[in-house]
C-alpha cells in the first residue's frame, strides 16, 4: 500500500502549485494524471508501427538492392543496434533529467530519422537507408527507456503493472498500422516486385527502382505529422516528475552508472531475465521479417501487397494473445501461463518447419498469438529481480539493450535460410529461441514454488 505520509519536497511544490496530483519520495503518484498518461502511452504504438514498417523495409529492398538473405538482415541490425548502443545513456540522461526531457530528446531524433528517407529516396543507396533506421533507433531508444519505465510511475504503485500492460497493449495497433501503410501506400500498384524486374534493362530497372524507393516516402510524411503533433503536446504540458528522491539511497545520493552496472550484473536471476529477453526479441524479429517473405516462397502467385494480410493477421492474433494471457495471469501463476504459451508457441514454430504446404504460414501466423504477453512480463519479472530499487533504472536500459537480440538472430535466420536454401528450414532459429524461453519460464516457476514466500508478482 501507498504511505500518504511518505512525501517529499516535490509534495510540497505540488501543492503550492495546486497541481493535480501528489507525489511520493519513491517517485509514484497518489492517482493518475490521465492527460499525460494518455500523451505518454500515444508513444508506444509509435515505435510499434516504425518496427513493423522494417518488414516493409526488408521486403523491398532485397529486390530493389537486389540481396540475400542474410544482407537484408542488416536493417534490423541498425534499427536494434541503436537501442543496444543508447539504452545506457538514454537512462544516464532519465537519472540527471527528467523523463519529459528524455521523451523529448527521442521524439526528436525519430523525426529526423524519419526525415531522413527524403535525401535517402533520392541518393538511392542501402547504406543511407540504413543510416535513417539507426538514426530512428536512437529515438526509439530513449523513448522505450523513459516510456516504459513513466508508464509504470504516473500513478499509485499498486496499479503500476496494469499501466505498463494498457500501454503495452497499443503496439499491435501501432503494428497493424504500419504494415498497412506499407500495404497501401509501398506496395500499392505493384504485384510482385522480384517478377517485376525480371526481363528489365538495367535502364528500365533503375527508373523502377527510383519509382519503388520514392513510395517509401509515404508512410513517413504520415508519421512525421503525427510525431510533430505529440512533440508539441508534450513540450507545453506539465508532466509529473514521477523520480525517487535521492533520499531513498543509502547514502543519500543517486548511485553512478559503474556502480549500477555492477550490481545488476552479479544479479544472477536478473541477467537470466536479461538474456530470455534477448532472445525473445530476437526471436520475434525473425517470425516478423522473415513471414511477408516466406508467404511470397511457399504461395504460388500471391503478390506482395497481398502477403501483408499475414502480417495484419499476425498483428491482430498477437494483441488477441495478450488479452487472454492478461486474464490467465489474473486466474494462475504468471510463470505457469508463460511456460503453457512458450510451449505451444515452439509447437507452432516446428509446424511451420515441417509442414511442406502453403498452409505452413499458418504457423507463424500463429506464433504471434504466443508471444503476446513476453515483453510485458519479462520486463516486469526481470525488474523484480532488482531489490535495491535505486538501480531499476538502469535495469530498464539493460533490458532494452536486450532488444540487440533483434538485430543479431536474425542474421543468424538469414544466413540459415542462405546456405540451405531453404527459409523454411531457417524457421528452426526462432524455434531454439522459443524452447529455450520456455525452459527458462519452468525453471524460475519452479523457483518460485519453493520459494513462495518471495514472489512478488503473485
Amino acid at each position: 500500500m501507498d504511505n500518504p505520509n511518505n512525501l517529499n519536497t516535490s509534495t510540497v511544490k505540488n501543492s503550492t502549485k495546486k497541481l493535480p496530483w501528489v507525489q511520493y519520495s519513491d517517485g509514484y503518484l497518489n492517482k493518475t494524471p490521465v492527460w499525460q498518461y494518455i500523451l505518454v502511452s500515444l508513444i508506444f504504438p509509435m515505435w510499434g508501427m516504425a518496427a513493423s514498417l522494417n518488414d516493409i523495409l526488408i521486403t523491398q529492398f532485397k529486390t530493389v538492392f537486389s540481396l540475400s538473405d542474410t544482407a537484408t538482415a542488416f536493417v534490423q541490425f541498425a534499427f536494434y543496434g541503436g537501442y543496444f548502443l543508447l539504452a545506457i545513456p538514454a537512462a544516464t540522461i532519465i537519472r540527471k533529467n527528467t523523463y519529459k526531457f528524455a521523451i523529448l530528446t527521442g521524439l526528436t531524433f525519430f523525426i529526423i530519422g524519419c526525415g531522413m528517407f527524403f535525401p535517402a529516396s533520392h541518393m538511392a543507396t542501402y547504406g543511407m537507408f540504413l543510416v535513417a533506421v539507426f538514426i530512428i533507433a536512437i529515438g526509439l531508444s530513449f523513448l522505450e527507456t523513459s516510456c516504459d519505465t513513466y508508464s509504470t510511475m504516473m500513478g499509485p504503485k499498486s496499479s503500476s503493472n496494469l499501466r505498463i500492460n494498457l500501454s503495452q497493449m497499443l503496439i499491435p495497433f501501432g503494428d497493424a498500422g504500419g504494415i498497412l501503410l506499407g500495404k497501401y501506400l509501398v506496395f500499392a500498384g505493384h504485384g510482385n516486385m522480384a517478377d517485376e524486374v525480371k526481363g528489365l534493362s538495367s535502364v528500365q530497372k533503375l527508373a523502377y527502382n527510383k519509382e519503388v524507393l520514392q513510395l517509401t516516402l509515404q508512410p513517413y510524411k504520415y508519421i512525421l505529422i503525427v510525431l510533430i503533433i505529440l512533440f508539441a503536446l508534450i513540450a507545453v504540458t506539465k508532466m509529473p516528475l514521477s523520480k525517487a528522491t535521492p533520499s531513498t539511497s543509502k547514502n543519500g545520493k543517486e548511485p553512478s552508472t559503474k556502480e549500477s552496472i555492477s550490481y545488476l550484473l552479479h544479479n544472477g536471476r536478473f541477467m537470466k531475465s536479461v538474456g530470455a529477453q534477448f532472445l525473445y526479441a530476437g526471436m520475434q524479429t525473425c517470425v516478423w521479417s522473415f513471414t511477408i517473405r516466406f508467404a511470397l516462397r511457399i504461395i504460388p502467385g500471391i503478390s506482395d501487397h497481398e502477403a501483408t494480410n499475414y502480417m495484419v493477421i499476425g498483428y491482430m492474433v498477437w494483441f488477441a494473445g495478450k488479452i487472454l494471457a492478461t486474464w490467465l495471469m489474473h486466474k494462475f501463476s504468471i510463470t505457469k501461463v508463460m511456460v503453457w504459451y512458450g510451449l505451444l508457441g515452439t509447437a507452432a514454430l516446428i509446424f511451420t518447419i515441417v509442414y511442406h504446404h502453403p498452409a505452413a504460414i499458418w504457423g507463424a501466423v500463429a506464433t504471434d498469438f504466443f508471444f503476446g504477453p513476453f515483453w510485458p512480463t519479462i520486463y516486469a519479472h526481470g525488474l523484480d529481480q532488482i531489490h535495491e530499487k535505486k538501480y531499476t533504472e538502469t535495469g530498464g536500459a539493460f533490458m532494452v539493450m536486450s532488444l540487440i537480440g533483434g538485430a543479431l538472430v536474425p542474421i543468424i535466420m538469414g544466413r540459415v535460410s542462405d546456405l540451405s536454401g531453404s527459409m523454411q528450414l531457417a524457421f528452426i532459429v526462432p524455434a531454439i529461441c522459443f524452447a529455450l524461453i520456455t525452459i527458462y519460464f519452468i525453471f524460475e516457476h519452479r523457483w518460485e514454488k519453493a520459494h513462495p514466500d518471495q514472489v512478488q508478482e503473485h
